[in-house]
């Protein structure tokens, strides 16, 4: 059994077969709608608009938007990566059409080399669950810069502190998540996004729809 750092696990161990279960009406339905105030139609069209036939997507919750969203073609090359098994095997029962593959490893360490390379990879919900500050959690785009291909996209969204309009509930809820570790964003800001995407890609784009920050990058500087 693979072993992964201690420290990172209180974003992802959260997630059971019976949290994920209830996840797609209580987190992706409810919350995104009335408190982070960002519908999911608006992940969806992000994907959508950023989404390659080769595509690995690290933190895949439900599998939920792949599921939802349309590829560029018929049958695209999926790739799933994530640190929790449940979370593992029910995306990959989700879009079971698309026949994916599944990596069981933890996205703040490197990945492995046999992973192979791609033309978008996905961090959806994922910045906001990982451990430390910006800088230290934006190492996952060193270590998915390897894998990424010459021309490819790095898409996804992260729930950020520090924006308007981001109601008192807002703030409330990501209070008792940042206490409990399944957020670790208590000082995530839309400026320190931007630094550490802009220091490692040469085009960067951020769109902030409520509390949500849906960003785009590639062009990876060496």
């Amino acid at each position: 059994m693979e072993k992964f750092p201690e420290e990172n696990k209180p974003g992802y161990a959260v997630y059971s077969r019976r949290s994920l279960a209830i996840y797609d009406t209580l987190v992706l339905g409810l919350s995104n709608r009335f408190i982070w105030r960002c519908p999911s139609r608006h992940l969806i069209r992000h994907h959508e608009e950023n989404l390659a036939a080769c595509h690995l997507d690290i933190g895949v919750g439900t599998g939920f938007f792949l599921d939802k969203a349309r590829f560029p073609e018929r049958s695209p090359q999926i790739t799933l990566l994530d640190p929790n098994r449940d979370c593992l095997e029910i995306a990959t029962e989700r879009i079971s059409r698309y026949k994916p593959k599944s990596v069981h490893a933890d996205a703040l360490v490197p990945f492995p080399r046999t992973l192979g390379h791609f033309d978008s990879i996905g961090l959806n919900y994922l910045l906001h669950c990982l451990p430390g500050s910006m800088t230290r959690k934006s190492v996952i785009f060193d270590h998915l810069k390897p894998h990424l291909s010459e021309d490819g996209m790095v898409f996804g969204s992260t729930i950020l502190q520090g924006v308007n309009p981001c109601p008192p509930v807002a703030r409330k809820l990501m209070s008792i998540y940042n206490s409990k570790g399944v957020f670790a964003n208590a000082n995530d800001t839309l400026e320190t996004l931007r630094a550490e995407l802009s220091a490692r890609f040469a085009e960067v784009s951020i769109q902030m729809i409520g509390c949500v920050a849906l960003f785009a990058a590639r062009s990876a500087k060496p």
